[in-house]
């Protein structure tokens, strides 16, 4: 197929972290498999919010930063979301024509995070919220904070493994990159860390079928494309319960981040996402 022939598709990644997650070193990037592959693939990067966008909310990400981007290519894209992207990807199709939607450890019903870390994060909320509104946004500590509430013993145990990884090795490289990735995060807008909080995690504005975008309310079953959710029976950031449902749907058992990059990703995730964007023309 002639590269004009192909779909082009379009990776959305969380607002919380850097898009480098997707292409975080030459040997561990979904988006160089994907390319290699044949694929003609693009990744959105969110940037850094200005003291200006403090009332950017998440839907405001969909219909004045996203659609304008889809809108710009040659042909209806299929859109791949992961984290939070994956939810804004739904939106975005929503409201723009697509050929076919994949989310990956997507959030959608909030009301399948256990209560106990419903908890932990509307107190974080609580706590932050005062200084973030004075701030304009929501700083990277006050997310990470809250992450690392979710599972505090996985992160001691991913620590306690660094510290036993050989130096300089391929491990340890992988580890740091990791690391780095997750903390350099930019902040969220105010307007954007208000609704993920208290419209999403709070009110479940998304799973009960209230959350309304440019006007529309976004219902991932009445999208007309093929839809694909990819979730982890292992992931405590997003669990498999919260996850969208969508036409398709795989559960694997890798964490929320080992999806995208552990040793056994190209092989559960990578290989079978690449098969199935072919078929829809990607």
């Amino acid at each position: 197929m002639a590269e004009s022939d192909r779909v082009p598709i379009v990776f959305i990644p969380s607002l919380i972290n850097p898009p480098q997650v997707l292409d975080l070193s030459e040997s561990r990037s979904m988006l160089r498999h994907m390319a290699a592959a044949g694929h003609d693939t693009y990744l959105v990067d969110w940037g850094a919010p200005t003291a200006t966008d403090r009332a950017l909310s998440l839907d405001g990400h969909v219909t004045d930063r996203l659609i304008p981007m889809l809108a710009a290519l040659r042909r209806p894209p299929i859109l791949v979301g992961y984290c939070l992207g994956g939810t804004i990807a739904i939106a975005a199709a929503a409201l723009h024509q697509v050929a076919a939607l994949a989310t990956i450890a997507s959030p959608w019903n909030f009301a399948g995070f256990p209560s106990g870390d419903l908890a932990e994060i509307a107190a974080l909320w609580r706590g932050a919220k005062p200084v973030c509104e004075r701030l304009g946004y929501v700083p990277m500590e006050a997310l990470q904070s809250g992450f690392w509430a979710l599972d505090p013993q996985r992160t001691v145990q991913k620590y306690a493994a660094f510290s036993e990884m050989p130096p300089h090795s391929d491990d340890e490289r992988a580890f740091l990159a990791v690391e780095d990735w997750a903390n350099e995060g930019a902040p969220l807008t105010f307007a954007a860390g208000q609704q993920l909080f208290e419209t999403l995690y709070a009110a479940n504005a998304s799973g009960r079928g209230h959350w309304r975008v440019g006007g529309v309310i976004v219902d991932p079953s009445a999208l007309a494309c093929p839809t694909l959710s990819i979730a982890s029976a292992t992931d405590r950031i997003v669990p498999a319960a919260a996850a969208p449902t969508l036409t398709e749907s795989r559960i694997l058992n890798l964490g929320h981040v080992g999806m995208i990059l552990s040793q056994r990703a190209p092989e559960l995730l990578w290989h079978p996402l690449s098969l199935w964007l072919s078929q829809h023309g990607g």
